[in-house]
Formats: structure tokens, C-alpha cells, sequence
């Protein structure tokens, strides 16, 4: 018996052109395009997550109401009043893009500043054009202070690599808190 439908706010955060609106089609619409559409302001997708195959014996759906938030600079006083609310947040940078690495750590610490109990997962998008050990090397030059970083996964919407299953594993936590 499935459970009555949660819905739950998950934002995307990150400079722009790192790939948070191309996550977000590869997840809600399985696309993928090479055109860069810079998002302005805030667009708002939706798409449930059947958590049933994350435990065995769960029969639950989350709608996730993911908030695409425009990542220019001179919007930031503005973002964060879009992250109120929000039960998690996926922080996206371009592995190809040293200085977008560097700012996710601000960019939790903007959470967690709003939503202090928020789940968080880190993307380092576009691993498909980065070397396989550069990767590696970044991941050991990051860390994260903050307990509810998940983790830090390598995405690529272009391929779809981890792309579901860092969505997935935010819905579970994110529901599995909410629930203890």
C-alpha cells in the first residue's frame, strides 16, 4: 500500500553554467541538450520519486519540487529567500571549472545559514570531460564541515551518470529524517 504522496523543496544551487538545469532535464524529462539556456530567476520542476526500490520494504512516493535558482552573482542577495523553505539542497559545480569548486563550500554554508537542518548533496558535474584521476584528486581537496552533506557525487547530465541516484538519495534522507 503506497502512502499518501509527500511533497517536498529541493533547490539547486551553484554558479552559472555548471549544470544544474541540465541535471534537472536528464532527472524529470530523461534529455539531454549541448544548447546553454541561462535560467533568470527561479523555474520550478516536479517530478515523484518511488523510494520503494531504495528500501525494501517502503512503499512510499515524494514529489520533489525542484527549484532551479539562476546562478549569477549579482543575484545571490535574492536566492536566499528562494531557499526558505527548503527541505534539501543539490550544490552543483562544473568539474571543469576550478573556481565553481571553490565556491561550494559557500554556497552550503548559504543554506545551512536558512535551513540549519537541510539535507545536502554536492555534485561535481561534466565528469565525463574530465580525467577519471583529476576527478579523484579533486574530491580529496574538498571537504565539507557540515554533518548533512551526503555526499559528494560525479554527475554528468550528458550521460546520466548518478544523475537519479543523487536525487534519490536526497528524497530518502530527506524523507527518512522527517520520519524518525
Amino acid at each position: 500500500m503506497i502512502m499518501a504522496i509527500i511533497s517536498k523543496k529541493v533547490c539547486m544551487i551553484g554558479d552559472f553554467g555548471v549544470g544544474k538545469t541540465s541535471l534537472i532535464r536528464r532527472f524529470v524529462e530523461r534529455q539531454f541538450s549541448d544548447q546553454y539556456l541561462s535560467t533568470v530567476g527561479v523555474k520550478i520542476s516536479r517530478k515523484i520519486v518511488n523510494l520503494q526500490h531504495l528500501e525494501v520494504d517502503l512503499s512510499q512516493e515524494i514529489k520533489l519540487l525542484i527549484w532551479d535558482i539562476e546562478g549569477q552573482t549579482k543575484f545571490k542577495a535574492i536566492a536566499s529567500s528562494y531557499l526558505q523553505g527548503a527541505s534539501g539542497i543539490l550544490v552543483v559545480a562544473d568539474s571543469t571549472r576550478q573556481e565553481t569548486i571553490e565556491h561550494l563550500q559557500d554556497h552550503v554554508k548559504q543554506f545551512v545559514a536558512i535551513n540549519s537542518n537541510g539535507m545536502i548533496a554536492v555534485a561535481l558535474n561534466k565528469v565525463d570531460l574530465v580525467d577519471p584521476e583529476d576527478i579523484e584528486q579533486i574530491r580529496k581537496n574538498m571537504s565539507f564541515s557540515e554533518h548533512q552533506v551526503l555526499g559528494i557525487y560525479n554527475t554528468s547530465a550528458k550521460t546520466g551518470q548518478n544523475v537519479d541516484h543523487i536525487f534519490e538519495t536526497l528524497a530518502f534522507k530527506i524523507w527518512r529524517q522527517d520520519n524518525r
